[in-house]
């Protein structure tokens, strides 16, 4: 059974989602960790989602908003061994509810050249590629998109 959980930062799920999901970048970006790490902060996230499959917390992601009509999708990190099951995109999904059904008209997010996965994910789920916004500019290794929302 699959339940979300609409919650913020302090979630001790979350939190130890995010711990397993900074583990994974690291090793990813490499050298380029410190530099997205400090964008990658959750300490004011107010708009979190933690999604469970029998009990058990195994995805989770978050937006802010990052100017009057538009939010920022962040934090999105699924279990290894529960991916391919589209949990991914039902933890997106509620983010982009929550964030159309506060005002939010548009979503954009950020992620890296070295994660094929979720450029996929983002890509099915409408999201199309946009020229990187601040601070992402002139980095090569980022990958920026958006998705207008719908009520």
């Amino acid at each position: 059974m699959i339940k979300i959980l609409r919650t913020t930062s302090e979630d001790s799920d979350f939190i130890q989602l995010v711990k397993l999901l900074d583990a994974d970048l690291a090793v990813r970006d490499g050298e380029d960790h410190g530099f997205y790490d400090q964008f990658n902060k959750i300490d004011t996230l107010k708009h979190t989602v933690v999604l469970f499959e029998n009990d058990i917390a195994v995805g989770c992601g978050a937006f802010k908003q990052i100017e009057a009509e538009t939010v920022e999708i962040k934090r999105m990190y699924t279990l290894p061994k529960m991916r391919g099951k589209g949990l991914a995109t039902i933890i997106l999904n509620d983010l982009e509810k929550w964030a159309a059904s506060n005002g939010f008209k548009k979503s954009v997010l950020e992620t890296g050249k070295k994660q094929p996965e979720a450029i996929r994910l983002y890509e099915k789920n409408g999201y199309v590629v946009t020229p990187n916004y601040p601070p992402y500019q002139g980095i090569e290794n980022s990958v920026c998109f958006e998705k207008k929302l719908v009520r």
